[in-house]
Parts: structure tokens; sequence; C-alpha cells
């Protein structure tokens, strides 16, 4: 065991592993766009879905069990069976990330919509906002510190799934994994695998710590405690 690790610590730091195309940099850079383009296009997908079903109630038991759903796939599986329908190119990987990413995404927006408080929003539409002034003006800045952890989550997963790209012969740093296995050599499987998790995990502790600072202070206006904030001047406004 000290001499895989001795060895995984060689790989890791040798100056040859991480120049050129199949060095540490360059998949390092591919990971990275693959996990970035996915996490976009799922946050296309789920944010107006979940501020929609938050803002107006309906379809949300729908929507929530069909993200359920989603996060239940085998995203291995729904790769080869995307792969087997439209042959080798990146559309299967993207597809598998981005149902992985969705539902996060989804279900954290609908519960930073519902966690709004109700006086809070007809006091809104008592100050004479119309439905979209609401949404955008009042709920979407309360709701922003729970979506924005459905998107941290998201990437968090996303990166660390997006080690599948290499599955279908394209890079990323799953491609270390699998060489490693068709070539039956552990310290790159291992040193792949550590590279994938760490990736995750400063990237989480970077999002996470990022969101402490810009929406602490944010949600405490939401919970009324700033004048300027358009709830509280509604709900002043009411009374």
């Amino acid at each position: 065991m000290y001499e895989l690790f001795r060895n995984l610590g060689a790989w890791l730091v040798s100056g040859e592993q991480w120049t050129g195309p199949d060095g540490i940099g360059h998949r390092l850079v591919e990971h990275l766009q693959y996990s970035t383009l996915a996490t976009l296009i799922a946050a296309a997908i789920a944010l107006p879905v979940g501020l929609l079903i938050g803002h107006t109630g309906r379809g949300a038991f729908l929507a929530i069990n069909l993200s359920s759903f989603g996060r239940a796939l085998p995203t291995v599986g729904l790769v080869v069976l995307v792969f087997l329908a439209g042959g080798l190119s990146m559309w299967p990987v993207y597809i598998a990330l981005v149902a992985l990413a969705v539902p996060s995404i989804v279900t954290n927006t609908y519960a930073g919509m519902t966690a709004v408080d109700p006086e809070v929003r007809d006091a809104a539409r008592g100050q004479g906002m119309r439905w979209h002034q609401v949404l955008l003006q009042v709920e979407l800045p309360l709701a922003m510190p729970l979506i924005m952890t459905g998107l941290r989550l998201a990437l968090t997963q996303v990166v660390a799934t997006a080690a599948i790209a290499a599955y279908v012969s394209f890079g990323g740093l799953g491609r270390y994994v699998f060489d490693g296995l068709a070539q039956r050599d552990l310290v790159q499987v291992l040193g792949g695998a550590v590279l994938v998790a760490v990736v995750a995990v400063v990237l989480d502790l970077a999002l996470s710590t990022l969101q402490r600072v810009l929406f602490r202070p944010h949600r405490l206006k939401g919970m009324g405690d700033t004048p300027s904030h358009p709830a509280k001047s509604a709900q002043e406004h009411t009374r």
C-alpha cells in the first residue's frame, strides 16, 4: 500500500504528466468544459421550470417526481443507450450529465420559491406590482440562496460524474481511469479518481464560500431587515 501511494505521488507531481495533449492540465480543461456546459444547459431547462411551478403552485407534483426519476437514472446506462441510438458523439455524455443536474436545480428552485413568505407576495401585489415584477423583484431575490445551493450541488455532481466522457472515447480526467483499467495500471486509475475527487471538492468549497459571501446579507434583506428591499417597501406601503 505504501508503495502504491508513493507511486501515486510521483505520478501526480511528474512534470511530464502535466504537459502535452494527454497531460493533467489539458484533461482538466476538458473535464471542466464538459461539466460547465452540461450544468449551464441543465440550468437553462430547470430554472424556468422551478420558478414557474414555485410561482404558480401548479405542476409541482409532476415536476418533482420527474426530477426524482431523472436522479434515479443510471448515468452510464443512459450514455450507452443514447450512444447506441445516436452514434459516437458527445451528445450521450451531455444528455446524461444534464439529466443528472436537472433534479437538484428544479428541487432547490421550487423549494426557494415556496419558502417566500406569502405575506411578502401579498404586500408586493398590494403595491401594484404585476406578476412578473413580483417574480423577478421579490420572489427571485429571496429564493436565490436556495437556488444557488441547487446550482452548486448540480455542478459538483456533474464534475464528479463527467469522467464518463472517457467511456465513449472522449477526454477529461476520466481518461486516466478508463485507460488505466485497460492497461491494468492501478496508479493511473487511482490518480484519475483522486483528481476528479479533488476538483469536485475544491469547486464545492469555492462555490459554498462564494455563496455565503454573496447571499448572507441578501438573505437578511429578504427577511425584512433592510427597508430598501422591494418586499419591505411593499409591506410598509400597504400598512
